[in-house]
C-alpha cells in the first residue's frame, strides 16, 4: 500500500490519507476548479513545518524540565515569482507561555529543531531563507 493516498472529490477538491489513517482535505480557488472549502496544498506544507517543529520543541523543553503552558508559532512566507513558485523566505515567530521560562533554553530548543531534528525544515531550507524569533511570554511564579 502507498504511504499517501490522494483522492479527487470534485474539481480541484481532494482528500489525502497517510500512514496515520487520518483524512485531510485540500482545495483550490474557483479559478482552478475548486470550491475554496479547504486549505491549499502549499498551506499544508507550512502546516507540516509548524507541526514538525512544534512537536520537536515541546519534547525538548519537557526534557529540560521547563514549565511550558502553551506554544504558538506564527509563520509568514514569500514565494518565487516564477514557476515553480517555491518558498523563498519563511519567517517563524515562536511564542512561549509559562512560568520562569529561561530564554537560553527556549533558544536552544528552537535551534535544535531547526538545525537537527525537523525534517520539514531540512527540506525547505534548500529553497528558503529562514528567519526565526522567540517571544517569551514569561510569567513569574
Amino acid at each position: 500500500m502507498a504511504d499517501i493516498i490522494i483522492k479527487q472529490l470534485k474539481g480541484a477538491t481532494f482528500i489525502a490519507k497517510g500512514a496515520s489513517n487520518h483524512w485531510v482535505a485540500m482545495d483550490g480557488t474557483d479559478k482552478v476548479g475548486g470550491f475554496d472549502a479547504a486549505a491549499r496544498p502549499l498551506e499544508m506544507v507550512l502546516f507540516g513545518l509548524g507541526g514538525c517543529t512544534a512537536v520537536d520543541v515541546k519534547t525538548i523543553l519537557e526534557k529540560m524540565k521547563l514549565n511550558i503552558e502553551n506554544i504558538e508559532i506564527e509563520i509568514d512566507s514569500e514565494r518565487a515569482d516564477e514557476h515553480p513558485k517555491v518558498f523563498t523566505k519563511i519567517k517563524m515567530v515562536y511564542h512561549f507561555y509559562g512560568k520562569n521560562l529561561a530564554l537560553k533554553k527556549l533558544e536552544k530548543a528552537v535551534n535544535l529543531s531547526k538545525e537537527t531534528y525537523c525534517s520539514v525544515t531540512a527540506m525547505l531550507k534548500h529553497s528558503a531563507e529562514f528567519e526565526v524569533s522567540i517571544e517569551n511570554h514569561n510569567t513569574a511564579e
